[in-house]
């Protein structure tokens, strides 16, 4: 019958024998652990474990010396096979919360999570909160181990509270020196639930001049904006709108990137999170601040006074962090630290040296708007020197308007969008080879800046 159980038979008339169970894989415990005190449930796994694995203080403190162990140093390879190779139970010495940037990612990739048996302790970002008294709901925690630096720097520049994991390549007078001149209060907090534990609070000057010793975990405080309202959580959901009237911003008779091209620019330039704009040329600042709204760090310059002002109340208005400089293109650029993606608002007669000093330090993409046919050719052709991909519109959009009954069209003028994309893994570069930035210390800014919040 049809679906009815099967029974199989040897030849011999005998029912087949059941089949011999499947060894399961060993299981890992990854013990997080704070400080010399051993965790709960430490002990018992240990002294069922065939292989210990963690680093070598850990090892001392927590192992016996007649157990198998494995020591976690920068190369993690010869461990991972010990423990591929173990056939009883492992225990994984880890810090913290081994789930929290830590190397539950790496085993599970692995061995498969489903052989993790995972004590977390509190983890270093968790810690630092509470000796510097903050709640951290709404915080920012980006970690500088393996990943490019100078996104933590940006998120850090954009953003109240964050917590940036630092790395012996990035260390916290690194971090200090990319945020002089903001408004930052920065704790250093150091070997967090070890005897030797130690948090330093400073400026950004203060803690540059300082050294520390690894691991430690560096709070970035914006005081204005340290204690959020409850409920803001983060991460923060995408702006409810961006391409805003022109009515969101205060702005001079007209002189303000319109909604229409600003949506193009938005959707050229891509900013988010760990991202730098420059925006040159502010004016207003809508740009800036659009490019805020989605949590990337912007630096906006203008040589116009009073536009700067205006760009600062805008983003006062608009509660994002926008750096606004008073000065003039190409010159006050060459100490800015560089950019992901950098927009050309406004060049004056300066724009192919300003585009190309852009295109030489962008890591991602150039845009330049311009309301003359004829600059379109030469931004191009500067963009195409440094090595990018560049695509050239022109906008001619017109707004329906109700009049006495009718509707008419009430065109706006045309505007040109010169777009350059840096082909992927191809790094800044000036024209012809030439260098895309002056003298290493030019890192460092120039003059003081301002920063509207």
């Amino acid at each position: 019958m049809i679906g009815a159980p099967q029974t199989a038979e040897l030849s011999s008339g005998n029912p087949a024998p059941d089949p011999p169970p499947s060894a399961s894989p060993p299981c890992i415990s990854v013990v997080g652990v704070a400080g010399a005190e051993a965790p709960r449930g430490l002990a018992e796994r240990l002294e069922h474990a065939e292989l210990v694995v963690g680093s070598a203080d850990r090892l001392a403190a927590h192992v016996q010396a007649a157990t198998a162990s494995a020591e976690l140093g920068g190369d993690l390879g010869p461990a991972l096979e010990r423990i591929a190779a173990a056939n009883g139970p492992v225990v994984v010495l880890a810090s913290g919360d081994p789930g929290f940037f830590g190397i539950v990612r790496l085993l599970a990739e692995r061995f498969g999570r489903e052989r993790l048996d995972v004590l977390p302790a509190p983890s270093a970002v968790s810690l630092a909160f509470a000796r510097a008294g903050l709640a951290w709901d709404d915080a920012l925690v980006v970690s500088a181990h393996g990943r490019a630096p100078a996104a933590a720097g940006n998120a850090a520049r954009a953003h109240g509270t964050v917590a940036v994991l630092t790395a012996p390549d990035f260390t916290p007078g690194d971090l200090a020196r990319e945020l002089v001149g903001l408004e930052r209060v920065l704790l250093v907090a150091e070997r967090l639930g070890e005897p030797d534990e130690r948090v330093t609070e400073g400026s950004p000057a203060e803690i540059r001049e300082c050294s520390f010793t690894e691991p430690n975990v560096v709070l970035c405080i914006d005081p204005a904006r340290a204690v959020g309202p409850k409920g803001r959580a983060w991460p923060p959901r995408s702006p409810a709108g961006w391409a805003l009237p022109e009515e969101a911003f205060e702005h001079r008779g007209g002189m303000i990137t319109k909604s229409e091209v600003r949506a193009l620019v938005l959707a050229r330039l891509g900013p988010g999170t760990g991202d730098l704009i420059w925006d040159i040329g502010t004016g207003s600042g809508s740009v800036a601040v659009e490019c805020a709204r989605f949590g990337a760090a912007v630096i906006a310059l203008d040589r116009d006074a009073e536009q700067c002002g205006r760009a600062r109340a805008n983003a006062a208005r608009h509660e994002v962090c926008v750096e606004v400089l008073h000065g003039t293109a190409p010159e006050a650029l060459a100490a800015l630290p560089d950019p992901d993606c950098v927009f050309v608002g406004g060049a004056g007669a300066h724009l192919e040296p300003v585009v190309e000093l852009a295109a030489s330090r962008a890591r991602r993409r150039v845009v330049v708007a311009l309301a003359a046919l004829e600059r379109v050719a030469p931004a191009a052709a500067s963009l195409r020197a440094c090595g990018f991909d560049v695509e050239s519109v022109m906008l001619a959009t017109s707004r329906l308007e109700d009049l006495a009954g009718l509707t008419r069209l009430d065109a706006l003028n045309p505007v040109f969008v010169v777009s350059g994309s840096r082909t992927a893994g191809a790094s800044p570069r000036g024209p012809a080879g030439a260098s895309p930035r002056g003298p290493a210390e030019a890192r460092r800014y120039a003059a003081p800046r301002e920063a509207s919040t």
